[in-house]
């Protein structure tokens, strides 16, 4: 770290660590967190921390330094790669845009993880039937039972038929 003092007398902080205090800022509000929710968050990712140290951190003149085991948490609460929360963010993305992306990144990884979860209920399905050929009929039943819907039970009634999802 430079030993040089900036003016005002302060030691300026790395870089990195400056754009992990910027990133922590930005990040949270995208979110919509207040610092408390992101403190309790981090917390619970295994570093305890309070409101006021997340304020220190955004706000504090002098900032408050982030140790490794808290630039791990946030980048666990914040699901991003250590190196992204280190690095500048990018220009020209308001705050509304990042939200926006956000939603659509997450909704994009729920959907991924929910179409994996089809397809292993209907792998199981299909290899419940394979072991009891005579339970298929009221396996598709169910599925119309329970959906409601005719349209959609037979196209779970076809994944089923073929073994899988994908």
């Amino acid at each position: 770290m430079a030993s040089e003092k900036a003016e005002g007398g302060e030691v300026p902080l790395l870089y990195s660590e400056g754009n992990v205090a910027g990133r922590v800022a930005l990040e949270r509000e995208v979110r919509g967190w207040s610092t408390t929710e992101l403190a309790e968050r981090v917390t619970r990712a295994g570093v305890k921390m309070n409101q006021t140290a997340v304020w220190r951190i955004e706000n504090g003149s002098p900032r408050r330094r982030i140790n490794l085991d808290e630039a791990l948490a946030f980048s666990r609460v914040f699901e991003l790669p250590l190196e992204e929360l280190m690095s500048p963010p990018l220009e020209g993305l308001d705050i509304e845009s990042r939200r926006l992306v956000q939603e659509a990144v997450e909704a994009f990884y729920e959907t991924r993880d929910a179409r994996d979860r089809l397809h292993r209920a209907v792998v199981a399905v299909a290899g419940h039937i394979k072991a009891h050929p005579d339970s298929s009929r009221a396996i598709h039943q169910q599925c119309l039972r329970l959906m409601g819907d005719e349209r959609d039970a037979r196209v779970l009634s076809g994944d089923i038929e073929d073994g899988g999802h994908y």
